[in-house]
């Protein structure tokens, strides 16, 4: 477990699928800049095939959990080409209250002092700008526009890219422990 001040990073294990099947399958849980993917329905089969294939590259699933061990939302990693990328959903009722940007935080001093990584990337919606700023306040810049680079909901659609650098992060900023 990742330990923050207000959140904790729990990996997510296989007997975890029935929770993440409910809010997969919710498209409230994708809110309104969902993927293709949070459009459909997945399958725990799915989601067991998706989770086999991001571990055998390397990546991992966290739930994003309150003090009191509510889960709020995931955040995970994965190898994009070469590059480390990360992604993350919190649940509608806790958006806007920091947990998120927290949790992106733990991530980012986890992978740098685990993994020899000159470089963290996100993707996100062009049009959203919480994430964007999410991934500022822990450091990202905007590097560019993926231009139609998703397909949502029948639209090719835009998205920017933002990373964070080895040199620009520098040490931890909000882990406290792991176990």
């Amino acid at each position: 477990m990742l330990e923050g001040k207000n959140v904790n990073l729990r990996i997510i294990e296989k007997e975890d699928f029935s929770i993440l099947s409910e809010w997969f399958n919710e498209p409230e849980f994708w809110g309104e800049y969902k993927l293709s993917f949070g459009f459909g329905q997945l399958s725990k089969e799915n989601i067991e095939k998706w989770y086999d294939k991001m571990l055998a590259e390397g990546g991992k699933w966290f739930f994003i959990e309150k003090k009191d061990g509510a889960k709020v939302g995931f955040i995970e990693h994965h190898l994009w080409g070469n590059m480390l990328e990360i992604g993350y959903v919190l649940i509608l009722a806790e958006r806007g209250k920091g947990y998120c940007t927290e949790a992106v935080q733990l991530m980012v001093d986890y992978l740098f002092l685990s993994k020899d990584v000159l470089r963290i990337q996100a993707v996100t919606h062009i049009e959203n700008e919480a994430s964007q700023k999410v991934l500022e306040k822990t450091g990202f810049k905007k590097e560019g526009i993926l231009r139609k680079s998703v397909f949502i909901m029948g639209v090719w659609t835009d998205f920017y890219i933002l990373s964070i650098l080895r040199e620009e992060w520098r040490e931890p900023k909000i882990l406290t422990r792991t176990t």
